[in-house]
């Protein structure tokens, strides 16, 4: 391939990428994994993001009663003070990214014991009024700091 020959290539490709970007369309190397992190939630405790965000979609990571402002597991409190505290801090993660509850398309909710869910569920249900997410609710035989619930969600852009 001649200077010339590579010199086409490479305007055509400045153009293509200029139209791209004038079009709305993102230029490749940003459509890779951003991560969405805060303070106003627990920081991750191992090799995992509060949440990714990959076009549209973000993909939050499961959340438990840990206070932010304390960095305190809530292991003594009851289900529905643990299940506020874990949409609390779902919430936070969700508020990095510009994005509400109203967002979440999908939660799965891991509780340590299964008779707790209309308690559960009473609260859960007061973060989500307009077109709850889909969900799913698995019983587990343990869950990190000793935990009786955890819930991670799947939340789009507009």
């Amino acid at each position: 391939m001649n200077r010339h020959s590579l010199f086409n290539l490479t305007v055509a490709g400045l153009v293509a990428l200029a139209f791209s970007v004038s079009a709305g369309i993102a230029p490749a190397q940003d459509a890779g994994k951003n991560v969405v992190a805060t303070p106003n939630a627990p920081s991750a405790i191992g090799p995992y993001s509060q949440a990714i965000r990959v076009g549209k979609t973000v993909y939050l990571s499961g959340q438990i009663a840990i206070d932010p402002k304390s960095n305190l597991p809530m292991a003594n409190a009851s289900i529905e003070d643990q299940t506020r505290r874990v949409l609390e801090n779902l919430k936070a993660v969700l508020a990095a990214d510009g994005l509400t509850m109203d967002n979440i398309v999908s939660t799965s909710v891991f509780l340590k014991d299964l008779a707790e869910f209309a308690k559960m569920n009473e609260v859960y249900a007061t973060f989500f009024k307009n077109a709850p997410p889909a969900r799913a609710t698995i019983e587990v035989a343990r869950l990190p700091r000793d935990m009786k619930i955890e819930i991670s969600a799947i939340a789009v852009h507009p």
